[in-house]
């Protein structure tokens, strides 16, 4: 079943029953309807919020959408306990901590049901790489991003591509800052209209279609921000590398049918100075992100 719950959703959900799938399609509108919209639901996917405008970062955007993500988590830990929860509202590295805690809370907390998407980061890397290196395919190129969801807390490991990429230094630092940023050329481009929509949907939907996959049986990879806890012998890797005692990191995984099965790891002895010291500074920055969300929950 595929559950609409935004303004305007009968008419959305409408459109959407008309594609040739064998889902049933329904249509949720306003507070009163919610639990009913999150009942019974295997996969929960949050995108709902305020985009960014120019001169914003996804941090400004938190006090608006904190308290969503947090009463949207509540509805779902009520009435779908088990639901893989997968978050897109930004800031993402604070709303997953959020979603945490409430989960907590209610005491439903399974850390390997719980994802923050960062597909779109792997999305965007393999495409801004395809751009300066066209022999490349970009559908086909794996770049593994790590660290977080926004800024400096995006990590892209270039050295070790599924395809070998041979760098200047001024390519190496000019495609980490756009990889980093690149949101803010579609925030820009649209003028204050608003920020990436279907370079995003285009990866939800890959994400999504990742989880209903593993949910299914198959054995999936992908990127995304997670709880360590999910998987403590596989996140030892991640510690090693610089990410100190951060509860969230986001790695590649391979998803299974109860979410987290792994944490994919990574060659590291390829990783370059320059990776390691962009992963200490995103560890960093994640530490205040993390106490962030956390601090909201706690303090509300």
């Amino acid at each position: 079943m595929v559950s609409v719950a935004i303004l305007g959703a009968a008419g959305v959900a409408a459109d959407i029953s008309h594609i040739a799938t064998n889902a049933e399609v329904k249509a949720f509108l306003g507070p009163t309807q919610l639990a009913d919209a999150v009942t019974n639901v295997d996969l929960a996917i949050i995108p709902a919020g305020v985009p960014r405008k120019p001169g914003m970062t996804r941090d400004d955007l938190f006090k608006i959408n904190a308290g969503i993500v947090k009463s949207l988590v509540e509805a779902i830990a009520e009435n779908s306990p088990k639901a893989i929860i997968a978050i897109i509202s930004n800031p993402v590295n604070s709303t997953v901590p959020i979603a945490a805690e409430v989960l907590k809370a209610k005491g439903v907390y399974d850390p390997k049901r719980l994802f923050g998407v960062t597909t779109l980061d792997v999305v965007r890397a393999s495409r801004f790489v395809r751009d300066i290196r066209p022999e490349l395919d970009a559908t086909t190129l794996r770049v593994p991003v790590v660290g977080g969801h926004s800024g400096n807390t995006i990590v892209p490991l270039l050295s070790i591509a599924s395809s070998p990429i041979k760098l200047s230094t001024e390519e190496r630092d000019a495609l980490t800052h756009r990889i980093q940023f690149g949101g803010d050329e579609v925030v820009k481009a649209k003028d204050g209209a608003g920020s990436a929509t279907l370079s995003m949907a285009y990866a939800g939907a890959r994400f999504a279609d990742s989880i209903i996959r593993a949910l299914g049986g198959e054995s999936v990879v992908e990127p995304t921000f997670i709880p360590l806890a999910a998987d403590p012998e596989g996140a030892n890797q991640i510690r090693e590398l610089g990410a100190g005692d951060l509860e969230f990191f986001a790695v590649t995984v391979e998803l299974g049918k109860e979410g987290v099965k792994s944490i994919v790891q990574l060659p590291t002895s390829n990783l370059t100075g320059f990776e390691l010291k962009a992963i200490a500074v995103a560890a960093e920055a994640l530490t205040t992100n993390i106490s962030t969300g956390v601090n909201f929950v706690k303090n509300a």
